[in-house]
């Protein structure tokens, strides 16, 4: 991982394997983080001490992930072709339960569903972000943040506002290994 000195660990609905990222040498930083399946569609929760339940209303996934000093952080929102939030990701950023959007996801090809989320994010004040939505080590570093150190969620969400996204698109690996014969 040359280059990249924090990786945010977010594996669905579950933080083991964050967890135990977190305690290894891997010569990174690891955030530990989980993607939550709620009701309305997909949150991140960043810097979390335990896991989150999924198929939670999203507001009350929101405050379990605020509630251990976490950080709620909104992946790919309006993507249709995943468990998008949709219009709750405006609701979740209008009640004030949102902390960062996502504004670059490295799997999503229409860009347009890109700056729709980016437009979100200006319209709150809140700091944009990217994420490489990597399902195998190829797709690491697909999109990512350079920006200024950081010591915990409140430092980072602050440094979050000096980033510089960057990121390039590209497809879903195969979940699956296809069979022959």
């Amino acid at each position: 991982m040359a280059g990249i000195g924090v990786v945010c660990i977010t594996d669905h609905n579950v933080t083991a394997a964050a967890d135990a990222a977190a305690q290894r040498d891997l010569g990174v930083r690891v955030v530990v983080g989980e993607e939550i399946r709620t009701r309305e569609g997909d949150v991140i929760g960043l810097f979390l001490t335990e896991r989150v339940p999924y198929v939670l209303p999203a507001a009350e996934a929101a405050a379990l992930v605020r509630a251990q000093g976490g950080l709620v952080y909104l992946p790919h929102p309006f993507d249709p072709g995943r468990s998008s939030l949709g219009a709750a990701a405006e609701q979740l950023c209008s009640a004030g339960l949102a902390d960062i959007v996502e504004v670059f996801n490295a799997k999503v090809a229409d860009q347009s569903v890109n700056e729709r989320a980016a437009l979100l994010a200006a319209r709150f004040g809140l700091p944009a972000a990217a994420g490489s939505d990597a399902h195998d080590p190829d797709g690491i570093g697909a999109a990512y943040l350079d920006m200024p150190d950081f010591d915990g969620p409140a430092e980072f969400l602050a440094r979050l506002r000096q980033a510089v996204v960057t990121g390039e698109y590209r497809p879903h690996a195969p979940r699956y290994a296809r069979r022959h014969g």
